[in-house]
């Protein structure tokens, strides 16, 4: 058996509509109403985690991408969205953006890492709930999942999310 080749690259300026179509894919209409999507008007990517996954003749199968925010003065990653083609789902490709991103995060020096999505799915990448976080409404708070890289990494890390400002 003949494993397929998967090109995992920092997503580029010239990614960023092609990514855009995939996410519009494979979320549902109006994905950009969310409240998550408030925390990221205006604001730049965290460029080196934000990453895209190629097959052999270079069409796109996955991405994922990070976001600066604060917690309680905190400096943040907040992860998402992260998706994968539908035709290539059930490759393990969104575990392998996870993996290689997350250790792209701590290498660079990120210390926690925040999502709002299934607690079964992200809790192999060692995502658990939060309490005292808060994400702008409407958000179940059952869906805010947080890493840290360190054990005390979210001590003392409570409040609302919000948008990043330089």
């Amino acid at each position: 058996m003949q494993t397929e080749t998967i090109i995992m690259a920092p997503e580029s300026v010239n990614d960023w509509w092609e990514v855009e179509a995939l996410y519009d894919l494979c979320f549902a209409p109006g994905r950009t109403a969310l409240s998550s999507y408030r925390l990221r008007d205006d604001v730049e990517p965290i460029h080196p985690l934000c990453l895209t996954a190629r097959d052999g003749d270079g069409i796109l199968a996955g991405a994922i991408r990070y976001w600066p925010v604060r917690v309680g003065g905190a400096d943040v990653a907040l992860l998402g969205p992260v998706a994968v083609h539908p035709t290539r789902q059930g490759e393990g490709l969104a575990a392998m953006l996870l993996h290689r991103s997350l250790a792209s995060a701590r290498k660079r020096g990120w210390q926690r890492v925040l999502l709002v999505g299934d607690l079964p799915y992200y809790s192999r990448f060692g995502f658990a709930r939060i309490d005292g976080v808060e994400m702008p409404p409407p958000t179940n708070p059952d869906r805010i999942l947080a890493l840290g890289f360190t054990h005390d990494a979210w001590d003392g890390v409570v409040g609302t999310v919000e948008k990043w400002t330089d």
